[in-house]
């Protein structure tokens, strides 16, 4: 015969300021763990929103990233007539010419700066890329004008609207501010190739060449022809594919923020262990008269075991409603493989929140066990003379 779990609450109430301050110990720790979750889920959604399935990213032979790469014109040329590249509804091949570089910011986070990614590019890169004006205009070619990324016009106060940036030679006008919706598009600044590529000395070593294939289909056999052409020198592969690497960057953070949590974990279920150890010092008498009406001492062990999964499973949900509040919350970090900053949102999902709740439980089981199986092995008439 089972002990009814409204018994195990009745004892969580009575034990108010017990409970509260082994559930708020657990939640701290669940609150912990689905933080870094949430960094890391949203940096992972940034690179994940930014590549496209038509689309190949082709960088000389051997460079890790476009910021250390070098394509000439030459080689865009040739690239640009391949078999398999579609074209725009004007015919042009859908090939953007593009140099990568990073500049130096002021931020609302750090007033010393931070290196933000500056891209200069063709008119037809703006087409290939999901994105859409959210103030003023694009930049025209041959000016020297910029788009920001809606993230960098939040989080760079020089950066915004009709703001003028200093690199380069010279001042450039911020004439627009761009949406990429979740992509790491909106971190990036944008600006002309043919303005960008003077101002740094850089009119034939420049960073890639983005092309997009008339369909998903033909894009192995795209990379494959790109790859094997000898006299390109280049390294092709799927936009997707190089987006997916950066998020090498959220690892280090991961790792750091799992050991802390199992550190703070060891803790919270050693407080969950020794609040149901004096839970079951207390109703030592409880304990011995439920013997005597017939319950067996598995239905006393499940029913303890039980009363702390309760408590976690409590500190659990307090843990997700702390963690709530950061969802959508705007962060940055700094990328291995851009050395500059990608912007990105928390994103505390229906999963992350389930871990944090099984999270809650295992620690609420690990310090449930052996007070559970103390209390079941106890004599009846033990447990009836202790006070």
């Amino acid at each position: 015969m089972a002990i009814p779990a409204s018994y195990n609450l009745r004892n969580l109430m009575v034990r108010k300021t017990t409970t509260v301050m082994t559930a708020l110990g657990i939640a701290l720790t669940v609150a912990v763990l689905l933080s870094v979750l949430a960094l890391v889920a949203g940096l992972r959604q940034a690179f994940a929103s930014s590549g496209d399935p038509r689309q190949i990213l082709v960088m000389r032979k051997g460079s890790t990233a476009e910021l250390n790469s070098g394509v000439t014109r030459d080689v865009y040329q040739s690239l640009k007539f391949m078999r398999g590249i579609a074209r725009d509804a004007a015919g042009q091949q859908m090939a953007s010419l593009e140099m990568v570089t990073v500049i130096n910011l002021p931020s609302v986070d750090s007033p010393a700066g931070m290196n933000v990614t500056l891209r200069g590019l063709l008119p037809v890169g703006i087409a290939m890329r999901p994105l859409k004006i959210q103030q003023g205009r694009w930049f025209q070619t041959g000016r020297r004008e910029v788009v920001v990324g809606k993230s960098i016009a939040k989080r760079y106060p020089g950066a915004r609207m009709g703001q003028q940036l200093r690199f380069g030679k010279g001042n450039w006008e911020v004439v627009g501010v761009m949406d990429g919706g979740e992509s790491s598009v909106n971190s990036e600044i944008f600006g002309d190739l043919g303005q960008i590529s003077s101002d740094f000395n850089r009119q034939d070593g420049l960073s890639s060449v983005l092309v997009r294939a008339v369909d998903a289909a033909a894009v192995p056999a795209l990379i494959h022809s790109m790859n094997d052409d000898r006299r390109l020198n280049v390294t092709a592969e799927k936009e997707q594919a190089y987006f997916d690497a950066q998020t090498s960057s959220g690892a280090p953070l991961q790792f750091l923020g799992i050991f802390v949590s199992v550190i703070m974990a060891v803790g919270s279920s050693f407080a969950a262990m020794n609040t149901m150890y004096a839970a079951v010092a207390r109703r030592s008498k409880e304990i011995g008269t439920l013997r005597v009406l017939g319950f067996s001492r598995g239905s006393i062990m499940v029913s303890f075991l039980m009363e702390s999964l309760l408590l976690s499973a409590l500190g659990g949900l307090i843990g997700c409603v702390l963690v709530l509040p950061l969802n959508n919350v705007t962060t940055g970090i700094g990328s291995f493989v851009t050395f500059s900053e990608i912007a990105f949102n928390f994103r505390v999902t229906p999963a992350i929140m389930a871990s944090g709740i099984a999270f809650a439980l295992f620690m609420g089981a690990a310090g449930g066990l052996f007070p559970a199986r103390m209390a079941a092995k106890k004599e009846i008439l033990t447990a009836l003379r202790e006070i």
